[in-house]
């Protein structure tokens, strides 16, 4: 693929890794929401609301580190 297009200044790989963590981070906030608004609505208390936490965050935690891993390797 060509990398000579540019989009708002970048370039398409720039772009596209750029778009992809502005989206995955808005991705992983709106699930925080929903978690917090599960919580919420049923009523389950603080300890209830630290293991919706724990059970259903696991996921996007392990994304997180896996990114910060890569950083401080210098894997990327």
């Amino acid at each position: 693929m060509n990398n000579d297009a540019f989009i708002f200044g970048l370039s398409f790989t720039e772009f596209e890794d750029l778009a992809l963590k502005l989206g995955l981070t808005g991705l992983i906030l709106f699930m925080v929401f929903i978690i917090w608004n599960l919580g919420k609505e049923s009523k389950a208390g603080r300890y209830g609301m630290m293991w919706l936490f724990l059970g259903l965050g696991v996921g996007f935690v392990g994304f997180i580190a896996k990114g910060i891993i890569q950083k401080l390797l210098g894997i990327e």
